[in-house]
């Protein structure tokens, strides 16, 4: 997982990227609210671990930021020395999915987090998925749309199981070279944009069928499902590469 860090303690920080590290995790340190929401509004992260005890705000303002502006349920971890039971309930409230409290135990740090992933994505242990009038068969690698079975490559394949898993969410470009094509996120490519144009026509990603792929200006793209306002729209305004 890509895990984004708000702490401030630089060797605390480092501490804890080694953990994750070691457990296959990329982990980002941030040590502001501040530096911290720039990177987590603009790029994609898969989880967050928050401190409280900040210089520029406190961890509930950040977390607060984040739900109001994601437009997906990031699993967010508070982890701080505070631990009274109202701070606990505090965080809970604000929208955190879970609370530890420093020093955190390596090992159970690491297993509430892939906790929290398994939870994230369910749909990641079925076999068939359903969307609307997509079906898609995960392990038959298969994709049919209205009772009618797509032609698509491998990779087109691995590119639209990705985006319904990850339906309403940012997804950057570095960070579908890394997922879907497993190359390096500093690449400057137009493989991505390509596939997405592709994808649009091949999967009739269309108000008829509910969804779109939206083009988020220098950032990347999201999949949206379709609102009864969003399909009016399209009729007057289409999404470009």
């Amino acid at each position: 997982m890509r895990i984004a860090l708000l702490e401030d303690e630089h060797e605390q920080a480092q501490h804890i990227q080694s953990i994750l590290s070691e457990r296959g995790h990329h982990c980002d340190s941030f040590p502001s609210g501040q530096s911290f929401l720039s990177a987590v509004l603009h790029r994609s992260y898969d989880l967050l671990i928050l401190d409280w005890q900040i210089p520029d705000m406190t961890g509930i303002d950040v977390l607060e930021t984040v739900r109001a502006q994601l437009n997906w349920p990031i699993p967010v971890v508070f982890l701080t020395q505070r631990d009274s039971e109202a701070d606990i309930v505090r965080a809970l409230d604000a929208g955190a999915d879970d609370y530890l409290a420093k020093p955190a135990r390596e090992a159970e740090l690491v297993a509430r987090i892939n906790a929290l992933a398994r939870r994230t994505n369910p749909d990641n242990e079925k076999e068939v998925l359903r969307y609307g009038p997509f079906e898609i068969n995960t392990q038959q690698r298969s994709i049919i749309l209205h009772g009618e079975l797509l032609t698509l490559t491998d990779k087109d394949f691995d590119l639209t199981l990705f985006l319904f898993q990850n339906q309403g969410r940012l997804l950057t470009r570095e960070m579908l070279l890394e997922r879907v094509w497993g190359l390096a996120r500093d690449i400057n490519t137009r493989t991505v944009d390509t596939h997405m144009s592709r994808l649009r026509r091949r999967l009739g990603l269309n108000p008829e069928n509910g969804f779109r792929i939206k083009t988020i200006y220098q950032r990347g793209y999201r999949l949206e499902a379709m609102t009864a306002n969003a399909i009016e729209d399209s009729a007057t305004v289409s999404d470009q590469v």
